[in-house]
């Protein structure tokens, strides 16, 4: 319940930004008479976060102009927030790593995973102040480590404890979002941080050193998550689709202007230019099917967090699947 009103609260908090709610409620909105669908009548409501910078990306790459439908944005620290808004129906889509999806499922929560990306694993890591006396994984017992609750980091250092012989008994968990670990980390008030880019990059850039990233811990997935209510209207079906096309096109758009990207997504994001460079220079952008691999890969996440009893129960990650997208690879 706990971890319930920490994402409700951050929830509530984060979509303050945006008075109006999901269209996924209406079944027919934005639907002719025939069955067919006139995106001028959809809006989407769209989450983003500082590390996935989906409206730069879709901005600076061209593909967010000439919408036949209109988008939203609402800003979150991380995903747990914005899939408790998915949730409860004020966003449509937006992006997040590997664990939301998990703690989303756990609470039973209305949501569909519709596509999914590998985003690379060196973009994850656990950092320690440069002096620090934690040279090895096995190092971190009983030591403070900030880690947002629920995020694809939560699940980057359950990895790295079990391969060390380690349990989050062993350490002292400290569930901070990413500002507040920073300051904590910088003031000495935790010994490790374990968090995503561009933070990662921020942090080795301020002088802390990367103690072991995502490289042998975690298939570095990220999906693409709607609102179960959304996908039932199929004129905002058929908006998501648009807007996956869009960010498929992005993403190889991003492979091929890293600098462009982290030049002109600076002034946007406010990121600065050599946290932004560093980060996507190790990033990856390769949309891929929600196929039998990636499914399986990700139950094996919530697998973990269940062993770990970090959630309640088992949970089962294909319920929480809609891979209807998955023909953009074939056709």
């Amino acid at each position: 319940m706990k971890s319930r009103r920490l994402f409700a609260a951050l929830a509530i908090a984060a979509t303050l930004i945006s008075a109006a709610c999901s269209s996924g409620g209406d079944d027919t909105h934005g639907v002719n008479a025939d069955g067919s669908v006139d995106l001028s009548q959809v809006t989407l409501h769209v989450g983003d976060q500082k590390g996935l910078a989906l409206q730069a990306l879709l901005d600076v790459s061209g593909e967010g102009k000439n919408l036949p439908y209109k988008v939203e944005w609402s800003t979150f620290t991380a995903g747990p927030p914005m899939l408790e808004a998915i949730n409860a129906g004020s966003v449509d889509f937006g992006g997040v790593g590997d664990a939301p999806p998990v703690f989303a499922a756990a609470a039973k929560s209305q949501i569909k995973i519709v596509a999914s990306y590998d985003s690379g694993a060196a973009g994850n890591a656990v950092v320690v102040p440069k002096d620090s006396s934690i040279k090895d994984p096995k190092d971190l017992r009983g030591k403070k480590i900030a880690v947002t609750k629920g995020s694809s980091a939560h699940y980057h250092l359950l990895s790295v404890l079990t391969k060390s012989g380690l349990t989050f008994a062993d350490i002292e968990p400290q569930y901070l979002q990413p500002a507040d670990a920073l300051a904590a980390l910088s003031t000495g008030r935790v010994d490790a941080w374990t968090v995503w880019d561009p933070y990662v990059a921020q942090s080795e850039l301020g002088g802390n050193r990367v103690l072991v990233d995502g490289t042998g811990y975690v298939k570095p997935d990220s999906f693409y998550v709607t609102g179960s209510k959304t996908l039932q209207n199929k004129a905002n079906a058929a908006a998501v689709r648009d807007l996956l096309v869009r960010i498929q096109r992005a993403h190889v758009w991003i492979t091929n202007h890293r600098e462009e990207w982290a030049k002109q997504s600076a002034a946007i994001t406010g990121v600065p230019y050599d946290v932004t460079l560093l980060a996507v220079n190790r990033g990856n952008f390769q949309d891929h099917p929600l196929d039998d691999a990636t499914i399986a890969a990700e139950q094996q996440v919530a697998d973990g967090f269940s062993d770990a009893k970090l959630i309640p129960g088992r949970v089962r990650i294909a319920d929480f699947i809609d891979t209807r997208y998955n023909d953009r690879f074939t056709s």
